[in-house]
């Protein structure tokens, strides 16, 4: 059986120049980036041209670039590095954002500190005036993710910069989700920090970097030798640094307006081809402007998550029941919660499906049909399980009357 893969939020397959050129730096330039001899000054090139390709792809310097072990890494690394170093005990963040933004500040409100935590409407965007009227002056952190990895609602990163900016806070934005899809200036965005993984972006896993404005004075993030601008020990990985810098250079020679026309063609048949079949689904998010198109999240009435996931993994298609670092949690969506309430089905009964570069129409075509099959097949045993508990309360009600 062929299997197809829908999880691109979670993590994406490496691109084959990808894996190429980490093979031949692993074969030719195992040196050490730090050592001054040829071998070192070898890696040292591979390292600094990546780090260059990276920096022009945010409009950021090389200096400004930190790579560290991903995602996770950056933005605890953004979040403890500002309380540390700020005078302020006030974040902001948003109720939707990622656990590796979440947990941090829950550790910081443990030593004292107060997080305002922004709503978010039911297309899972935030309300600028709420965050203008949240802004007070001992506030040193505004964090807010640039594409929710759950519902791709997009935030008006911009905006919110140009708010930020006329107080004392720093910007940190979790890019994550949206590097490689959305293209982003950290200085015409106002963005202090930002955090991105390269395994998001068909890059390999356990690398990231954090970008970090060369006025900001963050703390080391690990002692010991003078590695990356001497705020993070470490021997760097010279390899998978080579890796991701072919990597955002293989996203760079795109056009992202292309690609995600490519992935609302992609929505655009799953949705048509489950409104021609009847099938009784809405959309958490939305599939407009607001939104990236690589993410579509689906509410599929009266069928729980696990049940259609289960269903759709037997038949060889990959898709996920939100994001995969609470996979393993029995706890409900928090997007989805944040969103609609805690009491709302779609929280148990929603499905999200992302797409990536390799994904082809043949692909999505197969997915429809198999989502469409299932859904007719579920939500049609649900009805009749209602219909057959209809007719055994009205049975029940006859005899209780003493007319059976």
């Amino acid at each position: 059986m062929k299997h197809l893969y829908f999880d691109n939020a979670a993590t994406t397959p490496m691109d084959q120049t990808v894996i190429d050129l980490m093979t031949k730096t692993m074969t030719e330039d195992f040196g050490n980036a730090s050592s001054t001899h040829y071998f070192g000054r070898q890696a040292r090139e591979i390292v600094d041209h990546a780090r260059q390709i990276i920096g022009d792809s945010i409009n950021a310097k090389p200096t400004e670039i930190i790579f560290t072990s991903g995602g996770s890494e950056s933005n605890n690394a953004a979040i403890f590095g500002v309380a540390k170093s700020s005078p302020g005990k006030h974040i902001i963040t948003t109720a939707i954002e990622h656990p590796s933004v979440i947990n941090p500040l829950h550790e910081l409100e443990r030593a004292g500190y107060e997080v305002t935590y922004l709503d978010v409407n039911e297309h899972g965007m935030i309300d600028l005036d709420q965050l203008r009227a949240t802004l007070r002056p001992d506030t040193i952190l505004v964090s807010v993710m640039a594409v929710n990895n759950e519902v791709g609602s997009l935030m008006p990163l911009k905006e919110i910069g140009e708010i930020v900016s006329e107080s004392s806070a720093l910007f940190h934005v979790d890019d994550v989700q949206g590097y490689g899809n959305l293209k982003l200036d950290v200085k015409d965005a106002h963005i202090d920090l930002l955090s991105t993984s390269a395994h998001k972006i068909n890059g390999p896993k356990f690398l990231g970097f954090l970008y970090v404005n060369q006025e900001v004075q963050l703390p080391k993030l690990i002692f010991g030798g003078e590695q990356e601008r001497k705020k993070r020990a470490g021997t760097e990985n010279v390899p998978a640094i080579a890796g991701f810098g072919q990597a955002v250079a293989e996203i760079e020679a795109q056009d992202p307006r292309k690609m995600q026309a490519k992935y609302r063609s992609f929505q655009d048949r799953i949705l048509a081809d489950l409104t021609e079949n009847d099938v009784d689904f809405a959309v958490n998010g939305g599939v407009d402007d607001e939104h990236s198109a690589h993410v579509l999240n689906l509410w599929i009435k009266g069928v729980s998550t696990y049940v259609l996931q289960t269903n759709l993994d037997l038949a060889g298609i990959a898709v996920s029941g939100g994001s995969a670092c609470t996979a393993g949690s029995l706890e409900p969506s928090h997007v989805l919660t944040a969103m609609f309430g805690a009491d709302s089905p779609r929280v148990s009964e929603s499905i999200r499906i992302s797409f990536g570069r390799m994904n082809t129409l043949a692909e999505v075509q197969e997915l429809s049909m198999q989502l469409v099959n299932l859904c007719v097949r579920l939500q049609h045993k649900v009805t009749n399980k209602k219909n057959k508990y209809k007719k055994i309360s009205k049975i029940t009600k006859l005899c209780y009357n003493g007319l059976c």
